[in-house]
């Protein structure tokens, strides 16, 4: 057997491995473009099949294609959709010829290739089904590449948004669970006035809570498609039902309400709606990195650090120091988010660089989003399991900085007036006493007022009064 068969394209004769599903065009890919060996992740090219899948459909149905070939490209594409087989032929590299040219040209042979095998026809032959002229029928790399971006874009959303419910929802629970757990907060670093801890972990919650609120919201903008605007988005050799038929049978395939673009023209050059999205994803990246430092700060110690907080114990820390335990999930976290934010930096310079009609840059600004979201999810994932749902409260310490906080005077304002208060906090400093027992000592206040006055009520609205 030989280990090669012959294609042409446009530039002339060229070799391709006897048993590819992919031809000539593809071939050229693989030998141009030998970048990162990285490969497109499954969901874009399964997005990318449902447009051809679906475009055979349509074509088919508005006469413009031969029933013979709509079954043959829809089975094609049913291998791959419904079997899960041949995505190793998805071979272009994410770095390639702008617009994405290789990439849409992979699918558009591997799917011609499979459909002359399904009807007992060799590879390489296209008589039968073309990859340009039947695969790639109404379509251009300018309207299917951004359209699968879109689609992949909303069908991983829909896998993050729970993973990222699901460390709401534990942080909500130990709002609950630390409710009653005083200790003091920090501004600037220093002794601040006194804060419950599950405070500390509901506002993690709510953070959280608005940047899933910003997601859901430009997820919304990436509904709308521009298929059927071929080259340039003017829907030259379309047909002029094509756009809104590829949009309903795209919602169909794909389980979410995609709708035809408003102006094709404006949504072939302009990738502002996917840099929103990836914006989003960069704010959801801030609040993670600040959640998971503070993190870091409170289980800092155990013995020379804040010793707040506990958390699972999954590994040991060191190589050389025994008994060593680090917050190893909350660095994990930090390196995904600033990944995730150098992410968003390339899509915002690469939606920038779009020129006239087209923008070229979105192979780069699609594999930057999807990883993105991927490395987010698979992290939030882990966390979710090993590290937020089991963290504790050391509740002796965070009681010690509650009751030793030179925060604590600023209560003594509303009783004993400010000044009284900044002897008290000179006098507690001096003599190395806590706020309590210098205010105690001094005569403003007795034990039983101290009691009264120091209590849960400092860390809500209202004014203590003597």
């Amino acid at each position: 057997m030989p280990d090669s068969r012959i294609e042409k394209d446009s530039l002339g004769d060229v070799q391709v491995p006897a048993g590819a599903y992919y031809g000539a065009q593809t071939q050229r890919g693989v030998e141009n473009w030998q970048i990162s060996g990285i490969k497109e992740p499954e969901v874009f090219i399964r997005s990318f099949v449902m447009i051809k899948k679906a475009a055979a459909k349509v074509n088919f149905s508005l006469g413009m294609m031969r029933e013979d070939q709509f079954r043959a490209i829809d089975q094609a594409a049913d291998k791959i959709l419904v079997d899960g087989k041949y995505l190793d032929q998805f071979v272009i590299d994410v770095y390639q010829a702008g617009a994405g040219t290789s990439f849409n040209m992979n699918v558009n042979e591997v799917l011609a290739n499979l459909a002359a095998e399904l009807s007992g026809k060799p590879k390489g032959k296209y008589d039968f089904v073309h990859p340009n002229d039947d695969v790639n029928k109404a379509q251009s790399t300018n309207d299917t590449f951004p359209t699968a971006m879109k689609m992949s874009i909303c069908l991983e959303h829909k896998t993050l948004i729970p993973v990222l419910k699901e460390t709401i929802k534990i942080f909500r629970a130990k709002e609950k669970e630390f409710d009653d757990i005083l200790t003091s907060a920090r501004t600037h670093l220093q002794d601040a006035v006194p804060i419950r801890l599950g405070q500390e972990f509901g506002a993690f919650a709510e953070t959280l809570d608005k940047d899933l609120k910003r997601l859901e919201w430009a997820v919304e903008e990436l509904k709308y498609l521009n298929i059927g605007g071929t080259a340039a988005g003017t829907g030259m050799n379309s047909h002029a039902d094509y756009a809104r038929m590829m949009a309903e049978e795209l919602a169909k395939l794909g389980s979410v309400d995609f709708k035809p673009g408003k102006n094709l023209v404006e949504l072939s050059q302009n990738m502002t709606d996917v840099s929103f999205y990836s914006g989003a994803l960069r704010n959801l990246a801030l609040s993670l990195t600040k959640i998971a430092n503070d993190i870091r700060l409170l289980v800092s110690g155990p013995t020379t650090g804040f010793d707040e907080l506990m958390l699972p114990a999954v590994q040991p820390g060191s190589s050389i120091m025994p008994g060593k335990v680090n917050p190893v999930m909350m660095e994990m976290l930090n390196m995904v988010c600033f990944e995730v934010i150098g992410h968003d930096t390339t899509v915002a310079m690469s939606a920038q660089a779009g020129q006239l009609q087209l923008n070229v840059m979105m192979p780069v600004i699609s594999f930057n989003v999807l990883m993105s979201m991927k490395i987010l999810r698979n992290a939030l994932d882990v966390c979710n399991q090993k590290c937020f749902s089991g963290i504790t409260a050391n509740q002796e310490r965070c009681h010690k900085y509650f009751s030793e906080s030179m925060g604590l005077a600023t209560a003594l304002n509303t009783i004993v007036g400010y000044e009284k208060a900044a002897q008290v906090v000179k006098k507690a400093i001096s003599e190395k006493k806590s706020i309590t027992d210098a205010v105690i000592e001094a005569g403003y206040l007795n034990k039983d007022e101290v009691k009264k006055y120091f209590s849960k009520n400092l860390t809500m609205p209202g004014i203590v009064k003597k």
